[in-house]
């Protein structure tokens, strides 16, 4: 054997970390010479492009060859005997580099739009040879190498060269989508690190494997686009959180596919009225019972449902039926599983290294270091990316308090201060704001919305005006507060009549969406259903009272599944809806009052074109307390445009109660809980109402547990 140099050694050891300087074609004085390293291969030789073979030299038994390519040529391939079999190969170390110099300075300066366009695996050919450029971001690794289908997952076979700023990549003749694949990563201090899915998969395998998978996402079909302006702040939203796993169920307990949604969904969420789709999260996550709010594949559907293609059918679908898809997105945490993006070089490279800033004690997860050019820059691409890619109307973010402080859920002494020495994540800040101010410069159509449970200030606000520049924020203090009112007996109401009258102090602070979501359902909280007390009757009375009130109020609404038809038991993520619940009258009454308040909600401007302005509320009645009733005035931008809400949080029947007219002439009562129709008691105005009195007044019959809507005749 020829005495061979220390990177002769370093690539037969699988450490070198520029492999193109060793292996491949290079000129050496006056001649050519050609390296390969193929493990396992008994005899190569080099074919040049005129078809001529030239036999390589073996130098190391462990398949390392070299040798001259005749006539000086500078295109060639492998041909490679393995036992018995002699195949042709293209070497993966005579391609161009695959990200440019341009590329390089974007991705330094953290202003690269389109991350998704060169990380990850994408399949393309070049110099006439198709093949997939593997590309990922290491940059404390002494060696990375892509594994996978192509390779017999051999580390040795694909070592991939570091370019500027520790972005690894290679492009791998003849891979193809459909190929697993993973990254195999030698650390700074030369530690073997558990194979790594890669950051940007595409697609990935079902739980619980773990490998990524090859995938053109430019080819997906792209969805059809939604009904104009369906996120506007003028616009009716009303929407309809899915958690796809569990919405129906079919077989032996066995999951709908992305396939079978498509078909049921949709119609389903349409024919109630509803104007928008929430999915809780379908990024690729390990653990089911995370529900996704512990995603490993950002940029991959779930695989547990179909494939990256049907999922894009599922969104098509819904923006057929004039549905408004919004995404449920998890910034601001990620598990820590061996292959996921903990340690992903061996340091602590998307998370902070520091577990007082780098890990949430409460969920046991990694918090994303926003101060990283690189991680912002990732997860700010992740948003761009499902809205292009898929489609995707809006993203609602996750956890928005926990991003916001340095302190969250932290005991004292367990937190690191800004550099003021306060509790606000001013990275964190800083990129909410970029997130929003991209997503609304390169998607003006679409929306975002804040789960923020705190009273910051502007969530919802532009960014140029200070604001952290959210579309819409969920109101959980409303939702916290009257949970709270309406799950008292009523006779004890009275005492938390300001449970109700609250929200409306800072109603029209932000841009609100009032959410009744998974969180409501689960944990021991019991569905909203089995918060209601007294009797049947009373308790499916005060269900239907509390969504009329909710319909009523300002703010755009959520409804989470199984909410719509009175769900008794509280959520499992593990089994289907009770959808037999509707074969009995009082469930089936809840889903018929909840298709006709989506209807009249839309119908009426009064009750959405000002949802999220002062001007578009007055109080009618807010001092009786002894009876538990509430009443105000609904109003759109034209004068005529008004509706009278009435809501009786008590059993008893309330006969001429007076309430004023806000506009002369006759009343229509359009909706009224308590109909037969829903399974009420039918107390009620028989129609129409004329006001009355000097001062015009409206005598109305105000039916227990129940609220009507009453708008100007004409």
């Amino acid at each position: 054997m020829t005495k061979l140099s220390a990177e002769a050694y370093a690539i037969v050891e699988g450490r070198h970390s520029d492999p193109f300087h060793y292996l491949g074609l290079h000129t050496e004085g006056d001649h050519t010479v050609v390296r390969a390293f193929l493990p396992e291969a008994s005899k190569v030789d080099a074919i040049d492009e005129h078809g001529e073979a030239a036999a390589l030299t073996r130098i190391h038994d462990d398949g390392l060859f070299a040798g001259a390519l005749p006539n000086g040529s500078k295109r060639y391939q492998l041909r490679a005997r393995f036992g018995e079999t002699v195949v042709d190969l293209d070497d993966p170390y005579r391609f161009p580099p695959v990200l440019s110099d341009f590329d390089l300075y974007l991705l330094g300066e953290g202003t690269h739009q389109r991350l998704y366009d060169k990380l990850g695996a994408h399949p393309m050919t070049l110099d006439g040879v198709d093949g997939v450029a593997f590309v990922v971001l290491a940059p404390n690794a002494r060696r990375v190498s892509v594994v996978g289908d192509f390779n017999f997952w051999n580390a040795k076979r694909h070592p991939m060269r570091v370019r500027g700023l520790g972005y690894w990549e290679l492009f791998v003749p003849h891979a193809a989508a459909g190929d697993h694949y993973k990254f195999d990563i030698v650390g700074s201090q030369g530690q073997h690190l558990p194979l790594k899915s890669d950051p940007f998969a595409f697609a990935a395998e079902v739980r619980p494997s773990t490998a990524s998978v090859v995938l053109d996402e430019t080819k997906l079909p792209h969805p059809r686009p939604a009904p104009a302006n369906v996120n506007a702040l003028g616009a009716p939203m009303s929407i309809y959180e899915v958690h796809l796993g569990s919405w129906r169920r079919k077989g032996s307990n066995e999951w709908l596919t992305y396939r079978d949604l498509a078909e049921q969904l949709p119609r389903y969420v349409r024919d109630l009225g509803f104007t928008h789709i929430e999915f809780m999260p379908v990024n690729e996550h390990p653990f089911d019972g995370s529900w996704g709010y512990q995603p490993t594949g950002l940029y991959a559907p779930t695989s547990r449902f179909g494939t990256p293609q049907e999922f894009s059918a599922l969104v098509d679908a819904c923006h057929r039926e004039g549905l408004g898809v919004m995404l449920d997105w998890v910034p601001g945490h990620f598990p820590d599983d061996p292959h996921g993006l903990g340690n992903f070089d061996g340091t602590a490279l998307y998370e902070h290294a520091n577990p007082l800033q780098g890990r949430h004690l409460d969920w046991g997860t990694l918090i994303y270091n926003y101060s990283r050019t690189e991680t912002v820059n990732f997860l700010v691409s992740n948003a761009l990316f499902w809205l292009e890619r898929y489609g995707i109307d809006g993203l609602r973010v996750d956890a928005v308090a926990s991003m916001l402080y340095l302190d969250y859920s932290r005991p004292a002494g367990g937190w690191v201060p800004n550099e003021h020495g306060g509790r606000e994540n001013l990275a964190a800040i800083d990129f909410l704001r970029r997130f929003n101010t991209e997503v609304f410069a390169r998607f003006p159509q679409a929306t975002t919305a804040a789960e923020e449970s705190t009273a910051w200030p502007q969530v919802s606000r532009p960014v140029e005006f200070g604001g952290l520049g959210f579309g819409y924020k969920w109101n959980m203090g409303w939702m916290h507060d009257t949970l709270n009112y309406i799950s008292k007996d009523p006779i004890h109401r009275k005492f938390h009549h300001g449970d109700i009258l609250f929200g409306l102090h800072y109603a029209f602070s932000e841009n609100f969406i009032l959410p009744l979501s998974h969180d409501e359902v689960v944990h021991g909280k019991r569905s909203i259903l089995g918060r209601m007390p007294g009797d049947d009757w009373q308790r499916f009375a005060n269900l239907r009272a509390y969504y009329a009130f909710m319909f009523g109020h300002p703010g755009k609404k959520l409804m989470f599944m199984g909410c719509e038809f009175g769900q008794e038991r509280e959520w499992n993520h593990d089994r289907s809806l009770d959808w037999h619940l509707l074969e009995q009258k009082n469930h089936a009454g809840i889903h018929a009052l909840i298709r006709d308040l989506n209807e009249l909600y839309r119908a009426q401007p009064a009750l959405h074109e000002l949802d999220c302005e002062e001007a578009g509320f007055e109080w009618v009645v807010t001092d009786d307390a002894d009876k538990n009733v509430f009443a105000w005035i609904r109003k759109g931008r034209d004068q005529r445009s008004r509706c009278l809400v009435v809501v009786n949080f008590s059993p008893n029947v309330y006969r001429n109660y007076r309430v004023k007219a806000p506009l002369p002439g006759k009343w229509r009562e359009v909706l009224n809980s308590d109909s037969a129709h829903y399974g009420g008691s039918n107390v009620g105005n028989a129609g129409e109402i004329t006001p009355d009195g000097l001062v015009p007044e409206l005598n109305l019959t105000v039916p227990p547990l129940a609220a009507i809507f009453l708008v100007p005749e004409g």
